[in-house]
């Protein structure tokens, strides 16, 4: 199918005009308009949210897995014109493009598949004890409910699998919870193609329209009406330290405090014991580049540092990481905004007394070529911006002059979403005693691998603490995430009839 962005909002089934817009900046291909969001835009979407509710937040788990899988479907018959407005807005290629996409109805059919289960009810029962002294029990049930409207937005980095059909989107709908989606304007025309799919299989479904809606807008100003409006319970949110934090305030300020599910950034440091450099350091150095620039570096999970043991072994892995980089070439990133900001990150490592050039290049106004730069332990310790992400592909190795010393570049680690280690058998005691404290730092901790890719699944936690994400019990990707549009409810002494029907499918 050809598509056209058109540039409206979709609130409740209609598609809404708006009297300002904003122009799209595309990596290549054709600019489009798209209507600015205003607060009496959100105020319809959140509206007709509630009002979806008192349907979809009591419907079954078999008509809300019919909806996800209906999507799904929806999706997969606008592939082609997915990849190409997707490619165009963004830059990323194709095969990127469509991989994502089938991470995208992946998920949506993984969770149709999680909530026909139903194991995620958590249901509980402690029958009625009323011989029991010196009191008696009163009959209990429990089990999960929707917490209602959920806030959701668009990352940049992930125009599908983060954003407007994205993992919070299925949680949230699988949860039995209406979402509206506050696009991101790096990619606005995708965004409006994706509704459209999910437009077409509420339709199909025969759903209350209120249960999705999607603002667009490049101001701050629909994303704060948003998190503010009373009728939003809960916000999932993926992208920078600085716009989650500012959002996370604004959900702590309200009359009514809610959840913000914030997944922020990371450094992902990876650790490289000495066996291991000794044995595999040059096929180490050179996966460490290959998941460095791995989309030009604009993921969460980008391992932007590395830490190992000084000796003739890390020259040569510096040398050897050094030799892959430079035969990468520069790579187009999602915004000028984000070019902007990762030159400027690189020219702060520049600057900082104690880091050493090893290999940097000239990026381009939207490109992004690798740099790498090398300090020491100490160095690190005593420089605490050293650990702020760069977004792109930039590198820092980090030489500690024993084990306790990496071990105390450790526990100075801020929350992260990922810990690598780099292990041989020899290594195992040691990484024993290091273990506990990265457990302590992350949400997920890899042996003899790299972080880029995270699989979509039952056990998977994307998440960490703080300033990895602002709720260190969460995680955005897999099906644990639809814990977190959930409450427990518990029912005492409640008539069989008037228990919800979930507690006895």
């Amino acid at each position: 199918m050809t598509f056209t962005p058109h540039g409206k909002h979709l609130i409740a089934g209609n598609w809404i005009a708006g009297d300002t817009t904003f122009s799209s900046q595309p990596a290549f291909g054709p600019e489009y308009d798209f209507a600015l969001g205003r607060a009496s835009d959100v105020d319809a979407a959140a509206r007709a949210a509630e009002e979806a509710f008192w349907s979809f937040g009591y419907s079954s788990r078999s008509e809300r897995a019919a909806l996800l899988d209906a999507i799904a479907d929806e999706i997969e018959a606008r592939a082609k014109a997915i990849t190409l407005i997707g490619t165009q807005e963004t830059g990323l290629p194709e095969a990127r493009l469509e991989g994502e996409r089938g991470r995208t109805t992946g998920q949506l059919r993984l969770f149709a598949d999680h909530i026909r289960k139903g194991d995620y009810l958590d249901r509980r029962h402690d029958p009625a004890l009323p011989d029991r002294t010196p009191q008696p029990r009163p009959d209990l049930h429990m089990i999960q409910r929707p917490t209602g409207p959920v806030a959701v937005f668009g990352a940049s980095n992930f125009p599908l699998a983060f954003s407007t059909a994205g993992g919070d989107t299925a949680a949230a709908l699988a949860a039995g919870c209406p979402v509206v989606v506050k696009g991101h304007d790096a990619h606005p025309g995708t965004g409006e193609i994706i509704a459209d799919a999910i437009h077409a299989a509420i339709q199909s479904c025969n759903i209350h329209p209120g249960v999705f809606s999607l603002i667009q807008g490049n101001d701050r100003a629909a994303g704060a009406a948003l998190v503010q409006h009373p009728l939003i319970k809960a916000v999932g949110f993926t992208g920078s330290l600085a716009g989650g934090r500012a959002l996370f305030d604004l959900c702590a300020a309200r009359p009514e405090p809610i959840p913000f599910f914030g997944e922020l950034g990371s450094v992902n440091p990876m650790f490289v014991f000495p066996s291991a450099l000794e044995t595999r350091g040059e096929d180490i150095a050179r996966g460490w580049a290959a998941s460095l620039t791995m989309g030009a570096g604009q993921f969460c999970t980008n391992p932007g540092i590395l830490v190992l043991t000084e000796g003739p072994e890390a020259e040569a892995f510096v040398k050897t990481a050094r030799a892959a980089l430079v035969e990468v070439p520069p790579q187009t990133m999602l915004t000028d905004g984000i070019a902007s900001a990762y030159q400027s990150g690189q020219a702060q490592m520049a600057a900082t007394q104690g880091v050493h050039e090893v290999f940097t290049n000239q990026s381009g106004q939207r490109s992004a070529s690798p740099n790498l730069f090398r300090t020491t332990a100490e160095n690190w310790l005593q420089n605490p911006h050293l650990a702020d992400e760069v977004f792109g592909p930039l590198g820092l190795i980090v030489i500690a002059n024993s084990f306790p010393e990496m071990r105390e570049l450790a526990e100075n680690l801020e929350g992260q979403l990922t810990c690598t280690l780099h292990i041989e058998a020899d290594d195992v005691q040691s990484a024993a005693t290091l273990l506990p404290i990265l457990e302590r730092k992350a949400g997920r901790i890899l042996a003899n691998g790299f972080p880029t890719g995270v699989e979509v699944s039952e056990t998977m936690v994307h998440g960490g603490p703080y300033p990895a994400s602002t709720n260190f019990g969460a995680t955005s990707v897999g099906t644990l995430s639809i814990r977190r549009f959930l409450r427990p409810v518990c029912y005492q002494n409640m008539p069989q009839d008037l228990l919800p029907q979930d507690i006895n499918a």
